[in-house]
């Protein structure tokens, strides 16, 4: 016997799919220097399915449009910090991670996230860790790394990967799935 759907299922089924986004994707002028990353692939093609919920984490914790770019940097032989390219304070690191802790009931609500790639802040994977010597790019972004160690299978996927159909083809399968 087939059971009857609700109305809430219903509703579910025929609604856009719950995504967060980094802001500048969808052009929004929150980058350092004022600018965007406007990926139309993103909003036009995937908008059409997705719900995209633009989030700054670099915003949320006070940070201006303009202002100096951050970066991370390691301090000693293993502690990462955020921290403006010309200055070791102030420390960004804590903010950034209480930011995405603070947003764990939107986070909860979400199918998927696509993040801005080489962000100090939303890097997925990859990003740049200076030091005295030369960057070396092996660590995540700050809000990035705490959100996927809170939610470890949430979907999430940077804007550049999306470019390749296999991983983009992955990464709306899991979407699809989480969504279920």
């Amino acid at each position: 016997m087939i059971a009857e759907e609700t109305s809430e299922q219903i509703e579910q089924q025929n609604s856009k799919i719950p995504v967060g986004i980094s802001s500048c994707l969808l052009g929004e002028k929150v980058r350092y220097d004022g600018g965007h990353k406007n990926n139309s692939y993103i909003g036009k093609t995937l908008g059409q399915y997705f719900d995209l919920q633009a989030f700054c984490p670099e915003l949320d914790i006070g940070l201006g449009i303009p202002r100096k770019p951050i970066r991370l940097s390691r301090k000693g032989s293993d502690v990462i910090r955020c921290i403006p390219v010309d200055n070791p304070e102030p420390d960004f690191t804590d903010a950034l991670a209480k930011s995405a802790n603070e947003k764990r009931q939107w986070h909860s609500n979400l199918c998927g996230y696509i993040l801005k790639k080489d962000s100090p802040s939303c890097g997925m994977e990859r990003v740049k860790i200076w030091d005295d010597v030369m960057p070396i790019r092996e660590d995540v972004g700050i809000y990035a790394g705490k959100m996927m160690e809170n939610f470890p299978y949430l979907p999430v996927e940077e804007e550049g990967r999306l470019g390749d159909a296999v991983l983009r083809e992955n990464f709306i399968q899991r979407v699809f799935i989480m969504r279920r």
